[in-house]
């Protein structure tokens, strides 16, 4: 497993000074790294949920409002994103290509879709004071702002916009501007986590009753069907590719005995087979309840005539 081979580096590298890191202060001696502008944000939720959770939990009795299931999910989401920008595998990805599409790949599809699940929005919005709860909904209810989330919450925008995220930041010269830029370096976290966070709650908690949840169902095996397509032919052509993409991203690729192709084609590989593999099982799962749900359509039927 390419993330078990990069172990023993990174445990060798933490008892050694850090090199210049350039997107994230790192203490002397150090490789973990502290960016408020990505952990600040991190905290608010947290907290906010932690809050939330309690609140509903007091009115509505523990487990109600928000699962257990959901309160796991979201607290192991959360220590995922958090050790996805903090752990030295944040410093190792800015200087090694296979690294940081580990980074990238653990927030897009084992961070962002355990919080999907969790269903943030209940508990933080019983985090706020109970004043501010209705004129909070309202805002929420405004005719523009309502309108811009039924665009984006459609199946077909947030596939697009997930997969739009996944392309352009992997074109070169984007690349190479976060490489190089804190900023640029921080939108492009932000936005591989918000797209992929924004498509996996689609998919899990797109509206729909009784036969549309059915339908709901259909459209999210199809989303990620395309999405395992154009993420394989991405990670296919960073793999077959014969040249350097993106050339300052190979600075410890010797250090693994790796020449930088093969680092830029083993990270082409860990988007082509392990990523179509989590979204091919996204799927699955999709498709057993989607056939789930059809046999219990068709039983119901064929009980009542046997009454």
């Amino acid at each position: 497993m390419p993330a078990l081979s990069l172990l023993p580096l990174l445990l060798a590298l933490l008892a050694q000074p850090a090199w210049g890191h350039g997107i994230s202060d790192v203490d002397p001696g150090s490789l973990w790294s502290y960016d408020p502008w990505l952990l600040t944000p991190l905290y608010l939720v947290g907290i906010g949920f932690y809050v939330g959770t309690q609140r509903l939990w007091q009115n509505a009795g523990a487990g109600r409002g928000v699962s257990f299931r959901q309160v796991a999910a979201f607290w192991t989401g959360w220590l995922i994103v958090a050790l996805a920008v903090t752990s030295p595998l944040h410093w190792l990805g800015e200087r090694l290509f296979t690294a940081h599409m580990i980074e990238h790949e653990l927030l897009m599809l084992v961070a962002a879709p355990l919080m999907a699940f969790a269903r943030i929005n209940g508990p933080l919005l019983w985090s706020l004071p109970p004043s501010f709860r209705p004129a909070t909904g309202r805002i929420f209810n405004f005719t523009p702002l309502a309108g811009a989330w039924a665009l984006a919450s459609h199946p077909v925008s947030a596939t697009i916009v997930h997969g739009a995220a996944l392309w352009v930041w992997h074109a070169p010269p984007l690349y190479a501007w976060a490489l190089a830029s804190p900023v640029v370096h921080r939108l492009q976290h932000v936005s591989f986590f918000a797209t992929a966070l924004l498509f996996w709650w689609v998919l899990l908690h797109g509206r729909g009753r009784g036969r549309s949840m059915r339908v709901r169902d259909g459209i999210a095996i199809a989303c990620l069907f395309v999405t395992v397509l154009h993420s394989g032919v991405l990670g296919a052509l960073l793999t077959l590719s014969t040249r350097i993409w993106i050339p300052g991203q190979d600075a410890l690729a010797g250090a693994f005995g790796l020449s930088p192709l093969e680092d830029q084609q083993l990270a082409g590989i860990l988007m082509w087979v392990p990523m179509g593999t989590l979204y091919t099982a996204a799927a699955l799962f999709f498709a057993y309840r989607w056939l789930t749900r059809m046999d219990a359509r068709v039983s119901v039927p064929s009980l009542q005539n046997l009454g």
